[in-house]
């Protein structure tokens, strides 16, 4: 037992000696120390001669230091050793480091013919091509296979290196092609799809991929490059184009609505509200399905609620009763009668009825999650009622029975707030600290933005005197007293002017003008933020939202130009940047996508 005991321990050492000893080496080699990185890596060889790793890192000093005839040396015999084809690959190589291009091209061919008398070789052939970015050469390795074998699939990889290479035309066929026969791989290609299109300034990749996309939906009935076709544009937010593809999917295969539904929830999202409208309508003349109508009615009201203006509300409040009779108050409707409450209390404000709509709600048999939703929205009436205390009671009960949730970060965020509402900014700040690293990434931003807020105006005013009437403000945007916001907000720029909290307040004003359907009046604030505060964290929203005003608001598309493309430009990690792009796209005239 003790002799096994110590023949144990010694292995234990021998492979830890082995391990510290290769970092080692690394170390040397990363630092660019390429001389005690050759005599570590040789030592590491001698002990494990068939090592192919070492023997690489050996070559790869000998050509650092320029021992091209010793490198030389060292291929040729493991080459006469092992026979592996990869090793001509870098005898090639050492000879084009030398400038010798002929002898590397003689070696690089005979490289390839080795795939003739073995299909397998392929593998470490074309790595080893790409390692050395000799690029071509390893496409000729998987043409060279394929012509062997038609049956070997090297789509993906091929597609890759016509990437590289520049040739987006050939990469496209060669990517749709892996997608149609390995649709295991899809997620792989549409994010190299999206990555291109991503960094497609001018559109020829996103105008290339849509003509590939229309030739293979015409020539082949397969749904599958509808369903492409439907994901190509919603790349390109054309939520109108992304629905032709989804209906004609749908009326060949009736099955499910999952995507359309998808697709919808996806316009609303970017605000395409008419083709999000048109969808829904689409789903309730097609479907007997109780949840996707109680859902579509949903989502139709709270658009209406939203686009609504007061003379619309008797209206919309009838039509809620209506269907909350027609589908009975149950688990069920439950979005529904989350949507009454809410507009009872914020846009009809009426709180009390709210209440009553909330706690029938309380009474149904709920699981922990539909609980949740009732308790977030009943913590929303009472915090719109200036209960603060019993909203927080409510959010921390979510937090606690939530807590690695999105719902329990949600009412997380929504203590914070509540807390920063009634300027109890030192506690608002711990529960943001955690919220910043959230798995949402719109909690996490929006957590992130309270604290900076916070933090800012902590650090240049002790007191917060500008940053409790700054929260005052918020809540009133919150209860939607919109008038009485601007009238707060206007008095902190009066009385604080040249504070840290001046650039945030010209921002909340310019968005509080908007809520009061005076775009107008914001685009000078907005203004102010661009000339005046250059280093300010708000410029790309101010740039952001007067484009949006002219384009949208104003029909002047010159203006709005200029402005897209200051975000494009000066401001590539807004989260306004794709939308700016793709508006700035369209008003330049690139319109064949």
């Amino acid at each position: 037992m003790n002799y096994r005991l110590l023949f144990l321990f010694f292995l234990i050492l021998s492979s830890l000696t082995y391990g510290q000893n290769e970092q080692l080496a690394q170390n040397y080699f990363d630092k660019g120390s390429f001389e005690k990185a050759l005599v570590s890596y040789e030592e590491l060889l001698k002990s494990q001669p068939g090592n192919g790793n070492y023997f690489q890192r050996v070559i790869d000093c000998r050509q650092q230091l320029m021992q091209y005839e010793k490198a030389h040396v060292e291929l040729e015999e493991r080459y006469k050793k092992y026979k592996q084809a990869n090793l001509l690959v870098e005898i090639g190589y050492n000879y084009q480091l030398q400038q010798e291009l002929p002898k590397a091209t003689t070696y690089y061919e005979e490289a390839l013919t080795k795939i003739d008398e073995n299909p397998t070789w392929v593998y470490s052939i074309a790595s080893a091509f790409e390692k050395k970015v000799l690029l071509e050469y390893a496409l000729k390795s998987y043409e060279r296979a394929v012509a062997i074998d038609p049956k070997s699939r090297f789509n993906y990889q091929m597609g890759l290196l016509y990437g590289q290479l520049g040739k987006q035309d050939l990469m496209i066929e060669k990517f749709l092609d892996e997608l149609y026969t390995n649709p295991q791989n899809g997620v792989l290609i549409q994010n190299q799809f999206a990555l291109f299109m991503g960094n497609d300034v001018d559109l020829v990749f996103a105008t290339q991929l849509r003509k590939a996309l229309l030739i293979r939906v015409q020539k082949d009935q397969d749904l599958f490059w509808n369903q492409m076709l439907s994901w190509f544009f919603v790349q390109q937010k054309e939520y109108g184009k992304a629905f032709i593809q989804e209906k004609a999917i749908y009326k060949r295969e009736p099955d499910s609505f999952s995507n359309i539904v998808n697709l919808a929830e996806l316009a609303i999202e970017d605000q395409a509200f008419e083709t999000a409208k048109e969808i829904f309508g689409f789903i309730l003349e097609n479907t007997q399905d109780i949840e996707l109508q109680i859902q579509s009615h949903y989502y139709l009201l709270d658009m209406r609620i939203n686009e609504g203006t007061s003379k619309d509300y008797p209206q919309i409040a009838t039509d809620l009763e209506l269907l909350l009779k027609q589908y009975g108050i149950s688990p069920f409707s439950l979005d529904l009668q989350l949507l009454q409450a809410e507009f009872l209390a914020f846009v009809m404000k009426n709180s009390e009825k709210s209440k009553l709509v909330l706690d029938e709600s309380l009474a149904l048999p709920l699981n922990r999650f539909q609980i949740a939703r009732v308790k977030m929205t009943l913590a929303d009436v009472l915090l719109f009622e200036e209960k603060f205390n019993q909203a927080l009671l409510y959010y921390s009960q979510i937090e606690e029975d939530l807590k690695n949730d999105e719902l329990g970060h949600e009412a997380s965020l929504k203590a914070a707030q509540t807390s920063y509402y009634k300027a109890d900014f030192e506690w608002a700040l711990v529960q943001v600290k955690v919220l910043k690293t959230a798995s949402t990434q719109l909690i996490a931003n929006d957590a992130l933005e309270l604290f900076l807020l916070i933090n800012d105006n902590t650090v240049a005013d002790s007191t917060q005197t500008a940053l409790k009437l700054f929260a005052k403000g918020d809540f009133l945007l919150y209860q939607k007293r919109n008038q009485e916001a601007l009238v707060q907000f206007q008095n902190i720029l009066k009385n604080h002017k040249g504070e840290e909290i001046e650039d945030e307040t010209l921002l909340r004003i310019g968005q509080t003008y908007e809520k009061l359907s005076n775009p107008t009046e914001a685009l000078p604030y907005y203004q102010q933020i661009i000339d005046q505060f250059p280093d300010s964290i708000y410029r790309d929203e101010a740039f952001f939202f007067s484009a949006e005003i002219y384009n949208l608001k104003l029909q002047d598309p010159e203006k709005a130009k200029p402005l897209y493309e200051a975000v494009l430009f000066n401001h590539q990690d807004s989260i306004y940047f794709v939308d700016a792009r793709k508006k700035f796209r369209q008003l330049r005239g690139d319109t064949n996508i």
